[in-house]
């Protein structure tokens, strides 16, 4: 695995294809907008600097991984000689399936296809392709050079030997991995939406502030970061997508809290709007 391609080019495709370069990978960052693109190279660069200035990394190594990638718009040519793509778009099945069905063309026979998602099922998305057996989620964590985790997911059809290439790369990022089972929102979503979901009802309802809610949970329960904080971080918008379709495939405890809904149609979106549960101007 040499080449990896890393569709989307937003806050976790950057993320996915940074931790990739500084680790010897050649990655090909694919978006449909020039513009993410380059936004996406220079939020790289940035991090690569600050990460050196701090002494984690060498000037050597900052050159090396920006050489390390390539940033395109088409989607074919990013793709065709890829060892191993990474889809890290929207959560929206719709736009997950498109964009799987055109790497099953444009890709090589034996090229691995992972989706970054953090509820939707691989095995849907794998049955769009005619390599099931080669389809795999594989949800990686904001900031991704940070968090240590990767939860390997697999699809009723995916293969063995592609969960044992997805556990190699991640040990070659010095992540750990969790295998799960396919259900809808896997371990880790399940569990934080539910969090964050309560977290934004006892705000609703007055019970607290954001910030002593957030308080709560990381000096009471040794959280590293509120619900409220993380919600803000992931983006609004993301979350009560995660929402929505957890309510809809694992019922009633999942309805997104009716402020969620209220500050997304405000725009209200967190850290990248600069206003959700706080203010970041």
């Amino acid at each position: 695995m040499k080449e990896i391609a890393v569709i989307g080019a937003g806050t976790m495709g950057r993320g996915i294809a940074y931790s990739l370069a500084l680790n010897e990978f050649h990655v090909n960052v694919n978006d449909v907008s020039p513009d993410a693109l380059e936004n996406a190279k220079e939020k790289i660069e940035d991090e690569l600097n600050v990460s050196a200035s701090k002494g984690y990394i060498s000037k050597e190594d900052v050159e090396r991984s920006m050489e390390n990638l390539s940033f395109h718009t088409n989607l074919k040519e990013s793709v065709e000689n890829a060892d191993f793509v990474i889809e890290a778009v929207l959560e929206k099945m719709d736009l997950k399936i498109d964009i799987f069905k055109k790497l099953d063309d444009y890709c090589k026979p034996d090229t691995i296809l992972a989706t970054n998602t953090s509820t939707m099922s691989p095995t849907e998305i794998g049955a769009q392709t005619s390599r099931p057996d080669k389809v795999v989620a594989m949800h990686f964590f904001n900031p991704v050079h940070k968090m240590k985790l990767i939860e390997v997911i697999r699809g009723l059809d995916t293969s063995d030997e592609t969960v044992e290439i997805v556990n190699g790369i991640a040990a070659k990022l010095g992540k750990e991995t969790a295998e799960v089972n396919e259900h809808p929102g896997f371990v880790t979503s399940r569990m934080n939406c539910l969090i964050g979901n309560e977290a934004m009802n006892l705000l609703m309802e007055g019970v607290a502030s954001p910030e002593d809610i957030d308080k709560a949970m990381k000096l009471g329960l040794n959280h590293p970061m509120g619900p409220l904080e993380l919600a803000d971080l992931v983006g609004l918008d993301t979350r009560l997508r995660n929402m929505e379709y957890l309510h809809k495939t694992l019922g009633e405890k999942y309805r997104p809290c009716p402020l969620l809904i209220k500050y997304v149609k405000a725009g209200r979106l967190g850290k990248k709007s600069k206003s959700g549960f706080y203010n970041y101007e």
